[in-house]
């Protein structure tokens, strides 16, 4: 089902039947090359689409044209489910990799949240989440050094990724270049380049783009900081009191 990976592994997750509901409301199912823009700040939006596969962000552009990156977008994961009452957005939706992406049409979201009260939290549920990662980006980059920054950005992909069984914990494909670290960490590519070289070197991890593997997980998220509780995962498996 191009909708099995929704939600799953969190503590809020759908039922067979609701699963089913959601896949009857796709409409379309389109891929993506990688680095297009698939939604621009200002435009009106008449559906939203599930991240089948694949990874994508959201940026904002500031009035020079340079990004940042406000979010990224694991498969399983809405990327604009906040469109079905906002219609209009205030950032761009963009490819990192190619994608698969399932359209769900707002009128059919409207049709199975008004009949269906208990589906229609589980989905505020995921909009929620979004909103809590958003405040741990705000936290990241606002009280973490550098070294913190990225160590706390990977140990948070690699939860993410395990909980929808693209990470074993210790290896994942990121779709992510150095320069997109950059973004989203706040720093320069040059800078990035150095903590990538200071974590490999403290043991910690290995960033061979697009392959990233985890030396000791416990000590990175130690050092990034890192709290899985804000992802509202089933079991989160982050080991920051570890010894």
């Amino acid at each position: 089902m191009l909708t099995d990976r929704f939600l799953k592994n969190r503590r809020i997750s759908l039922t067979v039947e609701e699963h089913s509901l959601l896949e009857a409301a796709i409409s379309e199912v389109k891929t993506r090359d990688a680095r297009t823009t698939v939604v621009r700040a200002g435009e009106e939006i008449r559906t939203s689409t599930l991240l089948v596969d694949g990874f994508m962000s959201r940026y904002i552009d500031d009035r020079r044209g340079l990004r940042q990156l406000v979010a990224i977008h694991v498969p399983g994961e809405f990327v604009d489910l906040h469109a079905f009452p906002m219609h209009v957005l205030d950032h761009s939706i963009g490819t990192l990799t190619a994608v698969t992406l399932a359209l769900v049409p707002h009128e059919r979201l409207a049709l199975m949240t008004d009949a269906r009260p208990e589906l229609t939290r589980k989905l505020w549920f995921s909009t929620l989440v979004d909103a809590s990662l958003h405040r741990a980006w705000l936290f990241r980059v606002g009280r973490l050094d550098s070294v913190g920054r990225v160590a706390h950005f990977l140990s948070e992909m690699n939860a993410r990724l395990e909980a929808v069984e693209l990470s074993d914990g210790q290896r994942f494909m990121l779709g992510t270049t150095q320069a997109d670290l950059a973004e989203v960490c706040g720093l320069t590519s040059v800078h990035v380049n150095r903590v990538i070289r200071q974590l490999r070197e403290m043991g910690l991890c290995l960033f061979r783009s697009p392959q990233v593997e985890i030396l000791d997980r416990a000590a990175l998220e130690r050092r990034g900081n890192f709290d899985p509780h804000y992802l509202y995962l089933k079991h989160p498996g982050a080991t920051l009191n570890a010894p």
